[in-house]
């Protein structure tokens, strides 16, 4: 029970710092520039920007503001699988993802220990305590205290600090996401600070931008945590329509390539798509005549796309292609060639 009430109490002062407000928030700017206070918005970006982001192994743990301390022994799909280190985190993706359509299960064993969103590590001593710690990281991610993942600051970075007369009083050199992280979550109320622009930062399709203010960064985090909603809304888009794929059967609707509709060269035929990610076109009216193998891949950014791979029919091979999902449903699938965007693909459930 007193371990049950330390994590709880750690939890809570991870996000503390972002649940409190004063009057001082209305100086953010005051008469110099890009000064700020320790409520400040730029204080809560640099913040939730140099948290610990425990998202890289959410498919073993759930949990993006924490992540588990290795080694670790998880029983996945049935499996049980000790992963000593991160190169053992494939052996557990491959098993989550060797089925498209299953109901995948990871069991953690305990004990077990996690390095919170403050860096803080702590045991886990059981199901419930692990429960505590999922709770409180969905409490932060809906009210948008979590780590921001989608923007790396590039180190060191320089921060001055004022006296609350503005009075230039010192200044620090950060050189990791931990200091930076320990030095804003303990600034104090009496002073300002304020970021040496011009900075660097990572996004994370690996961009690198040059941010010169605050109100630059806010917008930076702006536009990259939107951008990581779509990949979220899109990756959720991708598993519903590999569901549909699996579970049905399907018909070339319509394929127009070079402005011409050859849908009746596959009038003949059916497509199955199978959960390991193989897929064949039987001829539904001469069973003599030699089914088509080919392979499939659903994948996401921030739109959905779909790779088909046919080989042994030229007919069928004219659809080998990376394709963009424009549309689905449960019975339609409308598709869009990545590299020639008058070359399209409707597939219709039967």
């Amino acid at each position: 029970m007193n371990n049950l009430k330390f994590i709880t109490a750690i939890l809570l002062l991870s996000f503390i710092g972002f649940t409190s407000c004063t009057d001082e928030d209305d100086k953010i700017n005051g008469e110099e520039e890009n000064t700020n206070t320790a409520n400040s918005q730029t204080a809560k970006n640099l913040e939730r920007s140099s948290m610990h982001d425990g998202s890289y192994d959410d498919f073993l743990d759930d949990a993006s503001c924490s992540s588990i301390l290795l080694p670790v022994t998880a029983t996945v799909n049935g499996t049980e699988v000790n992963i000593i280190n991160e190169s053992d985190y494939s052996t557990v993706i491959d098993i989550l993802s060797e089925y498209n359509n299953d109901d995948d299960s990871v069991t953690l064993h305990f004990p077990l220990s996690v390095k919170l969103s403050n860096y803080t590590e702590v045991q886990i001593s059981n199901q419930i305590e692990y429960n505590l710690l999922l709770s409180t990281c969905s409490q932060a991610q809906n009210a948008a205290e979590e780590a921001i993942s989608c923007l790396d600051i590039n180190f060191p970075i320089t921060i001055f600090t004022y006296s609350l007369n503005l009075d230039q009083t010192g200044s620090v050199v950060l050189e990791s996401e931990e200091a930076l992280y320990t030095y804003m979550n303990d600034f104090g109320n009496d002073e300002y600070f304020a970021v040496n622009y011009p900075i660097t930062a990572t996004l994370n399709n690996e961009t690198v931008v040059t941010i010169t203010s605050d109100l630059d960064l806010q917008t930076q985090i702006t536009e990259c945590v939107a951008t990581d909603d779509e990949q979220e809304e899109a990756e959720e888009n991708a598993e519903t329509m590999e569901t549909i794929l699996v579970e049905g059967a399907f018909k070339v609707q319509s394929f127009i390539d070079a402005s011409i509709e050859k849908a009746n060269d596959y009038a003949d035929y059916t497509i199955d798509f199978a959960n390991d990610l193989s897929c064949t076109a039987e001829h539904t009216t001469n069973t003599t005549i030699e089914s088509v193998q080919g392979t499939y891949e659903v994948t996401s950014q921030t739109e959905v796309y779909i790779n088909l791979t046919f080989s042994g029919n030229a007919t069928f091979e004219l659809l080998n292609n990376s394709w963009k999902v424009t549309s689905f449903s449960q019975s339609s699938i409308s598709l869009q060639s990545t590299t020639n965007a008058a070359v399209t693909l409707v597939l219709s459930q039967i």
